[in-house]
Protein backbone atom coordinates (compact mmCIF):
# COMPACT_ATOMS: atom_id res chain seq x y z
CA UNK A 1 0.00 0.00 0.00
CA UNK A 2 1.42 3.18 -0.91
CA UNK A 3 2.05 5.75 1.85
CA UNK A 4 -0.20 8.21 0.15
CA UNK A 5 -2.90 5.85 0.43
CA UNK A 6 -2.13 5.10 4.48
CA UNK A 7 -2.36 8.40 5.39
CA UNK A 8 -5.54 9.06 3.43
CA UNK A 9 -6.71 5.96 5.44
CA UNK A 10 -5.55 7.28 8.80
CA UNK A 11 -7.04 10.77 8.02
CA UNK A 12 -10.44 9.16 7.74
CA UNK A 13 -9.97 6.89 10.83
CA UNK A 14 -9.15 10.37 12.66
CA UNK A 15 -12.17 11.86 11.43
CA UNK A 16 -14.37 9.11 12.31
CA UNK A 17 -12.52 8.57 15.33
CA UNK A 18 -12.98 12.35 16.60
CA UNK A 19 -16.98 12.65 15.12
CA UNK A 20 -17.49 9.88 17.51
CA UNK A 21 -15.70 11.16 20.20
CA UNK A 22 -17.92 13.90 19.46
CA UNK A 23 -21.33 12.62 19.48
CA UNK A 24 -20.64 11.10 22.99
CA UNK A 25 -19.56 14.09 25.16
CA UNK A 26 -21.73 17.17 23.34
CA UNK A 27 -24.29 18.15 25.77
CA UNK A 28 -27.15 19.93 23.84
CA UNK A 29 -28.20 22.99 25.05
CA UNK A 30 -30.81 22.80 27.95
CA UNK A 31 -34.62 23.82 25.84
CA UNK A 32 -35.80 27.21 26.05
CA UNK A 33 -39.15 26.04 27.14
CA UNK A 34 -37.29 23.82 30.11
CA UNK A 35 -39.92 23.56 33.00
CA UNK A 36 -42.95 24.35 30.75
CA UNK A 37 -45.68 21.30 30.64
CA UNK A 38 -49.01 21.31 28.35
CA UNK A 39 -51.82 20.69 30.93
CA UNK A 40 -55.85 20.33 29.85
CA UNK A 41 -58.49 19.09 33.01
CA UNK A 42 -61.35 17.12 32.43
CA UNK A 43 -63.88 17.61 35.43
CA UNK A 44 -67.31 17.20 36.12
CA UNK A 45 -69.59 18.71 38.21
CA UNK A 46 -69.37 17.04 41.23
CA UNK A 47 -67.29 17.28 44.89
CA UNK A 48 -64.64 15.34 46.00
CA UNK A 49 -63.24 13.97 42.56
CA UNK A 50 -60.19 12.14 42.37
CA UNK A 51 -57.56 12.94 40.22
CA UNK A 52 -55.82 11.01 37.61
CA UNK A 53 -53.10 12.47 36.34
CA UNK A 54 -52.10 10.93 32.83
CA UNK A 55 -48.67 11.12 30.70
CA UNK A 56 -48.18 10.20 27.13
CA UNK A 57 -44.82 7.73 26.52
CA UNK A 58 -41.48 7.70 24.24
CA UNK A 59 -43.51 9.67 21.21
CA UNK A 60 -44.44 13.10 23.47
CA UNK A 61 -47.27 14.87 22.88
CA UNK A 62 -50.44 14.95 25.34
CA UNK A 63 -52.09 11.53 24.18
CA UNK A 64 -54.68 11.90 26.98
CA UNK A 65 -56.26 14.86 25.48
CA UNK A 66 -56.27 13.39 21.79
CA UNK A 67 -59.77 11.98 20.64
CA UNK A 68 -58.21 8.42 20.27
CA UNK A 69 -58.26 8.33 24.47
CA UNK A 70 -61.41 9.88 24.90
CA UNK A 71 -62.93 6.72 25.42
CA UNK A 72 -60.93 6.14 28.44
CA UNK A 73 -60.80 9.76 29.52
CA UNK A 74 -64.59 9.78 29.67
CA UNK A 75 -65.23 6.73 31.09
CA UNK A 76 -62.84 7.53 34.39
CA UNK A 77 -64.74 10.95 34.35
CA UNK A 78 -68.40 8.95 34.63
CA UNK A 79 -66.75 6.74 37.43
CA UNK A 80 -66.29 9.79 39.30
CA UNK A 81 -62.49 10.88 38.47
CA UNK A 82 -61.38 14.38 37.06
CA UNK A 83 -58.70 13.90 34.44
CA UNK A 84 -55.49 15.99 34.01
CA UNK A 85 -53.98 15.16 30.90
CA UNK A 86 -50.42 16.19 30.71
CA UNK A 87 -47.73 16.68 27.78
CA UNK A 88 -44.26 17.09 29.14
CA UNK A 89 -42.09 17.26 26.03
CA UNK A 90 -43.31 17.68 21.57
CA UNK A 91 -46.39 19.01 23.02
CA UNK A 92 -47.86 23.02 22.68
CA UNK A 93 -44.97 25.04 24.87
CA UNK A 94 -42.73 22.43 25.86
CA UNK A 95 -39.37 21.14 25.51
CA UNK A 96 -38.83 19.44 21.50
CA UNK A 97 -37.18 16.57 22.98
CA UNK A 98 -37.70 14.43 25.73
CA UNK A 99 -34.58 15.52 27.66
CA UNK A 100 -34.13 16.63 31.02
CA UNK A 101 -37.49 17.41 32.16
CA UNK A 102 -38.04 18.55 35.15
CA UNK A 103 -40.02 16.59 37.87
CA UNK A 104 -39.87 19.75 39.65
CA UNK A 105 -42.03 21.94 37.31
CA UNK A 106 -44.51 18.32 36.60
CA UNK A 107 -45.49 18.14 40.45
CA UNK A 108 -45.63 21.87 41.07
CA UNK A 109 -48.39 22.17 37.93
CA UNK A 110 -50.34 19.02 39.42
CA UNK A 111 -50.75 20.29 42.94
CA UNK A 112 -51.40 23.68 41.59
CA UNK A 113 -54.61 22.39 39.47
CA UNK A 114 -55.28 20.04 42.29
CA UNK A 115 -56.52 23.46 44.26
CA UNK A 116 -59.91 23.00 42.18
CA UNK A 117 -62.64 23.08 44.60
CA UNK A 118 -63.58 19.81 42.57
CA UNK A 119 -61.06 17.97 43.43
CA UNK A 120 -59.89 15.60 46.20
CA UNK A 121 -56.50 16.77 46.78
CA UNK A 122 -55.77 13.60 49.00
CA UNK A 123 -56.76 11.75 46.44
CA UNK A 124 -54.39 11.69 43.41
CA UNK A 125 -53.39 8.97 40.91
CA UNK A 126 -49.93 9.11 38.25
CA UNK A 127 -50.65 6.58 34.99
CA UNK A 128 -48.62 6.36 32.34
CA UNK A 129 -46.75 4.24 30.04
CA UNK A 130 -43.72 2.85 28.44
CA UNK A 131 -41.03 6.21 29.22
CA UNK A 132 -44.70 7.53 30.48
CA UNK A 133 -44.28 4.76 33.12
CA UNK A 134 -40.65 6.12 34.21
CA UNK A 135 -41.36 8.79 34.53
CA UNK A 136 -44.84 8.36 37.09
CA UNK A 137 -42.24 6.12 39.03
CA UNK A 138 -39.45 9.08 39.06
CA UNK A 139 -42.77 11.16 40.30
CA UNK A 140 -44.19 9.11 43.07
CA UNK A 141 -41.30 8.49 44.41
CA UNK A 142 -39.66 11.67 45.17
CA UNK A 143 -43.19 13.82 45.89
CA UNK A 144 -45.24 12.00 48.38
CA UNK A 145 -48.32 13.80 47.76
CA UNK A 146 -48.78 11.39 45.23
CA UNK A 147 -51.21 8.49 46.26
CA UNK A 148 -51.55 5.91 43.98
CA UNK A 149 -49.18 4.36 40.57
CA UNK A 150 -50.72 2.98 37.88
CA UNK A 151 -47.20 2.40 35.42
CA UNK A 152 -47.98 0.28 32.00
CA UNK A 153 -45.01 -1.32 30.25
CA UNK A 154 -42.44 0.25 32.39
CA UNK A 155 -38.66 0.69 33.19
CA UNK A 156 -37.07 0.07 36.64
CA UNK A 157 -34.53 2.30 36.13
CA UNK A 158 -34.01 5.64 34.09
CA UNK A 159 -32.76 5.91 31.04
CA UNK A 160 -31.05 8.56 29.04
CA UNK A 161 -32.67 11.64 27.11
CA UNK A 162 -34.29 10.78 23.44
CA UNK A 163 -31.77 12.97 21.66
CA UNK A 164 -28.85 12.39 18.97
CA UNK A 165 -26.46 12.50 21.87
CA UNK A 166 -27.95 10.78 23.99
CA UNK A 167 -25.54 11.87 26.75
CA UNK A 168 -27.81 13.51 29.48
CA UNK A 169 -30.57 12.38 31.70
CA UNK A 170 -34.32 12.09 30.73
CA UNK A 171 -35.39 14.16 33.95
CA UNK A 172 -34.05 16.70 36.91
CA UNK A 173 -34.73 17.02 39.99
CA UNK A 174 -33.94 19.51 42.09
CA UNK A 175 -32.15 21.30 39.00
CA UNK A 176 -29.45 18.19 38.86
CA UNK A 177 -29.81 15.34 36.55
CA UNK A 178 -31.76 11.82 37.76
CA UNK A 179 -28.56 9.17 37.38
CA UNK A 180 -29.40 7.31 34.40
CA UNK A 181 -28.41 3.76 32.75
CA UNK A 182 -25.79 4.86 29.60
CA UNK A 183 -26.21 4.35 26.73
CA UNK A 184 -22.76 2.57 25.26
CA UNK A 185 -21.10 2.65 21.59
CA UNK A 186 -22.70 -0.89 20.95
CA UNK A 187 -26.27 0.64 20.86
CA UNK A 188 -25.78 3.03 17.86
CA UNK A 189 -26.15 -0.22 15.22
CA UNK A 190 -29.48 -1.63 16.60
CA UNK A 191 -31.01 2.06 17.70
CA UNK A 192 -29.97 2.66 13.62
CA UNK A 193 -32.29 -0.08 12.77
CA UNK A 194 -35.05 0.66 14.61
CA UNK A 195 -34.23 -2.21 17.08
CA UNK A 196 -34.97 -0.74 20.36
CA UNK A 197 -35.28 -4.17 22.27
CA UNK A 198 -31.79 -4.95 21.75
CA UNK A 199 -30.47 -1.79 22.54
CA UNK A 200 -32.44 -1.04 26.03
CA UNK A 201 -31.51 -4.96 26.69
CA UNK A 202 -27.53 -3.83 26.12
CA UNK A 203 -27.89 -0.57 27.98
CA UNK A 204 -29.38 -3.27 31.42
CA UNK A 205 -26.41 -5.58 30.49
CA UNK A 206 -24.19 -2.72 33.14
CA UNK A 207 -25.14 -4.15 36.37
CA UNK A 208 -23.53 -1.14 38.14
CA UNK A 209 -25.05 1.73 36.48
CA UNK A 210 -28.41 -0.34 36.68
CA UNK A 211 -28.17 -0.20 40.52
CA UNK A 212 -27.84 3.52 40.51
CA UNK A 213 -30.07 4.42 38.28
CA UNK A 214 -33.12 2.16 39.74
CA UNK A 215 -35.91 3.95 40.39
CA UNK A 216 -36.36 4.24 44.64
CA UNK A 217 -40.30 3.22 44.48
CA UNK A 218 -40.48 1.87 47.70
CA UNK A 219 -40.43 5.44 48.67
CA UNK A 220 -44.24 5.89 46.82
CA UNK A 221 -46.68 6.99 49.30
CA UNK A 222 -49.27 4.24 47.66
CA UNK A 223 -50.53 1.35 46.11
CA UNK A 224 -48.57 0.23 43.10
CA UNK A 225 -50.38 -1.08 39.85
CA UNK A 226 -47.76 -2.42 37.18
CA UNK A 227 -48.82 -3.55 33.96
CA UNK A 228 -46.57 -5.03 31.43
CA UNK A 229 -47.01 -7.39 27.69
CA UNK A 230 -44.45 -10.30 27.75
CA UNK A 231 -44.14 -9.76 24.55
CA UNK A 232 -42.74 -6.05 24.43
CA UNK A 233 -40.61 -5.43 21.23
CA UNK A 234 -39.69 -2.47 22.79
CA UNK A 235 -38.15 -2.93 25.94
CA UNK A 236 -37.88 -5.83 28.17
CA UNK A 237 -40.76 -4.48 29.84
CA UNK A 238 -41.78 -7.88 31.50
CA UNK A 239 -38.42 -8.35 33.16
CA UNK A 240 -37.75 -4.50 34.55
CA UNK A 241 -41.43 -4.85 35.88
CA UNK A 242 -40.81 -7.86 37.85
CA UNK A 243 -37.09 -6.33 39.15
CA UNK A 244 -39.49 -3.68 40.80
CA UNK A 245 -41.64 -5.61 42.88
CA UNK A 246 -38.55 -7.22 43.88
CA UNK A 247 -36.90 -4.38 45.36
CA UNK A 248 -40.50 -3.40 46.72
CA UNK A 249 -40.77 -6.91 48.77
CA UNK A 250 -37.03 -6.27 49.73
CA UNK A 251 -37.14 -2.75 51.24
CA UNK A 252 -40.74 -4.45 52.67
CA UNK A 253 -43.07 -1.86 51.32
CA UNK A 254 -45.93 -1.57 52.88
CA UNK A 255 -48.42 -0.63 50.40
CA UNK A 256 -50.12 -2.70 47.85
CA UNK A 257 -48.48 -4.08 44.94
CA UNK A 258 -48.95 -5.95 41.99
CA UNK A 259 -47.37 -6.53 38.15
CA UNK A 260 -50.12 -8.16 36.21
CA UNK A 261 -48.43 -9.75 32.73
CA UNK A 262 -50.37 -9.82 29.80
CA UNK A 263 -50.14 -12.15 26.11
CA UNK A 264 -49.47 -9.11 23.91
CA UNK A 265 -46.73 -6.36 23.06
CA UNK A 266 -45.83 -2.61 24.55
CA UNK A 267 -49.71 -1.50 24.19
CA UNK A 268 -51.47 -4.48 25.37
CA UNK A 269 -51.50 -2.97 28.99
CA UNK A 270 -54.01 -0.08 27.08
CA UNK A 271 -55.74 -2.60 25.63
CA UNK A 272 -57.12 -4.49 29.10
CA UNK A 273 -57.88 -0.66 30.70
CA UNK A 274 -60.46 -2.74 32.76
CA UNK A 275 -57.42 -3.57 35.40
CA UNK A 276 -56.71 0.21 35.88
CA UNK A 277 -60.58 0.69 36.91
CA UNK A 278 -60.37 -2.25 39.11
CA UNK A 279 -57.50 -0.92 40.60
CA UNK A 280 -59.03 2.49 41.19
CA UNK A 281 -62.36 0.77 42.17
CA UNK A 282 -60.23 -0.58 45.13
CA UNK A 283 -57.38 1.91 46.06
CA UNK A 284 -58.71 5.15 45.19
CA UNK A 285 -62.67 4.79 44.79
CA UNK A 286 -64.91 7.94 43.87
CA UNK A 287 -67.27 9.27 46.29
Amino acid sequence: MKKSTKKILLVIALILLAGIIYIFTYVPPLSEQHGIVETKLYIRNSDNQPLIVAFSGGSGGNDWSRNYMKGKRDSLIRKGYSVLAIGYFNSNGTPKSLDRISLDAISDSIMEIAKHPKIDETKIALIGGSRGGELVLNLASRFNHFNAVIAMSTSNVSFPAITWSANTSSWTYKNKEVTYVPAPLKTISPAIKGDLYTAHSMMLEDKQAVKKAEIAVENINGPILIISGKDDNQWPATQMSDRIIERLNDKNFKFYKEHITLNGGHVEPLKQFNLVYEFLEEHLKAE
